[in-house]
């Protein structure tokens, strides 16, 4: 992902040691009513579905992640693996950290899973991203064969499973993949403004841009 840049300009913070890297990857239906009664009834809300549930959780895992690459000065996107109901792999983003332009949340839980199960291909499982995968990432996602990817805030600029590109569901190519996007957008917007207003105020000398 995501944006510009995937992380501010500054000295690496470690070779793309081994252990750098286990930090950064620890592992309605109804009866039907006439339309003056349904204007009279109390808005309702469906109950979330259980995938519904299941999605936010795992989201909220990733966004953990995100707010540990946050503390280490990269931009803060979390990313998480689940394979039956069962997180296989974390990560968060840290091209800064390994000086690996390709070090993405996204590419490294991927990279995290395959080594776990034994097996490049990822039949099944789900991809948590806090927010839309970049193209770089979304061909990472194609080349393992997960079933099914979930991210969180959009991204007008570098998105390309619906803002710029529709790489996911390209009929051209040999795999698809199923997406959910929008879930707990706003919680993963606010840690990206969160990293770009501090580091705004760094480069200002401490001092926040004005309104």
């Amino acid at each position: 992902m995501k944006g510009a840049a995937r992380g501010p300009a500054g000295p690496p913070l470690g070779a793309g040691s081994r252990d750098a890297r286990r930090l950064i990857c620890p592992t309605l239906t109804g009866s039907v009513m006439c339309p003056r009664a349904a204007m009279n009834r109390p808005s309702e809300r469906p109950e979330p579905s259980p995938r519904q549930d299941a999605d936010e959780g795992f989201m909220r895992e990733a966004l953990e992640h995100g707010r540990r690459g946050l503390a280490a000065g990269e931009v803060p996107i979390g990313a998480v693996i689940v394979i039956d109901g069962v997180v296989v792999a974390r990560a968060h983003n840290a091209p800064i950290a390994l000086s690996d332009p390709t070090a993405h949340a996204e590419v490294l839980a991927l990279r995290a899973a395959a080594e776990k199960v034994g097996n490049y291909r990822l039949p099944g499982a789900t991809l948590y991203a806090t927010v839309e995968p970049c193209a770089m990432c979304c061909g990472a996602a194609l080349q393992a064969r997960i079933a099914r990817l979930v991210y969180g805030a959009r991204d007008p600029k570098a998105g390309a499973v619906e803002s710029l590109h529709r790489l996911l569901d390209d009929a051209r190519l040999n795999h698809r993949v199923q997406t959910r996007g929008g879930v707990l957008a706003d919680e993963s917007a606010a840690l990206l403004s969160e990293f770009f207003e501090t580091r705004r105020r760094r480069d200002r000398g401490g001092v926040a841009e004005p309104g």
